[in-house]
C-alpha cells in the first residue's frame, strides 16, 4: 500500500469511528472533542483525524474551532420536526401506493422479517443495532413503493434519522417495547390492506419518537 493509500485509509477510519459515535450518541450533541482524543483512541497521527473532522464538518455533524477542537452539533428541535414531517409524508405515501399496487402482503412479510431481527436485539446494551434495524424497517416500506426519487431522498435522511431515534431511545426503557408493538401493528395493517389505519398509525408512531427526541 502506498503512503497516499495508507493516509486515505487512516482518514477513512478516523471519519467512520467518529461518525458512528456521533450517530449512536456516544459522542453527545454539545460535547467538545479534540483531534488528539480521536488520534489517541485509534493510534493515529492528527493529520488523518483533521481530515476526518473536515468531512464531518461539511456534513453538519461537527463545528470546528481552531486550536480548541470540534463541537458535536446538537440535534435541534426544528431538525427533529422537519425529519419527522418528511418521514410521515413519504411513509404514508408509500403505504397507500403499495396497497393500491396489490403488493402489500409481500412487503409486509419483508418488514416482518426485519422486525424479527429487531425484536431479538438486547436492549439497552445494543441500542445502536436496534436503531439501525428500526431505520431498515421503515426504509423497506418506502423503497417498496418504487419511486426512485423518493427512495433516494429518504436514503439521504439516514444519518439524521439514526441520530433522531438514538436520541429518543437514550436512557429510555419504555419506548423500545412500544416501538416493537407498533411495528407489529404496521405489518398487520399493511398485510390487511388497511390504508386508513396505516395513515393514522404511521403518523402517531413517528410523532411519538419525534417528541421524545425533541425533549
Amino acid at each position: 500500500m502506498s503512503t497516499r493509500d495508507r493516509s486515505q485509509a487512516a482518514g477513512d477510519r478516523a471519519y467512520q469511528w467518529t461518525k458512528d459515535r456521533i450517530l449512536d450518541g456516544r459522542l453527545e450533541g454539545g460535547r467538545l472533542i479534540s483531534e488528539g482524543e480521536v488520534a489517541e483512541a485509534l493510534e493515529l497521527s492528527r493529520t488523518p483525524v483533521r481530515e476526518a473532522f473536515l468531512r464531518l464538518s461539511a456534513e453538519g455533524l461537527l463545528r470546528l474551532y481552531p486550536k480548541r477542537g470540534a463541537l458535536v452539533v446538537p440535534v435541534s428541535p426544528n431538525e427533529v420536526h422537519d425529519i419527522a414531517e418528511a418521514r410521515i409524508f413519504l411513509e404514508r405515501h408509500a403505504a397507500t401506493k403499495i396497497i393500491a399496487a396489490g403488493t402489500h402482503r409481500e412487503v409486509a412479510a419483508k418488514m416482518r422479517a426485519v422486525l424479527d431481527e429487531q425484536r431479538a436485539v438486547s436492549m439497552p446494551e445494543h441500542t445502536a443495532r436496534f436503531t439501525q434495524l428500526d431505520r431498515e424497517f421503515h426504509a423497506t416500506l418506502v423503497e417498496a413503493a418504487g419511486n426512485a426519487l423518493f427512495a433516494e431522498f429518504y436514503s439521504g435522511l439516514r444519518d439524521r434519522q439514526l441520530r433522531m431515534v438514538n436520541t429518543a431511545l437514550r436512557d429510555n426503557t419504555v419506548r423500545p417495547p412500544i416501538i416493537l408493538t407498533e411495528h407489529e401493528r404496521i405489518c398487520d395493517l399493511l398485510a390487511d390492506g388497511d390504508a386508513e389505519g396505516l395513515q393514522t398509525l404511521i403518523g402517531n408512531h413517528i410523532a411519538a419518537v419525534r417528541d421524545e427526541a425533541a425533549h
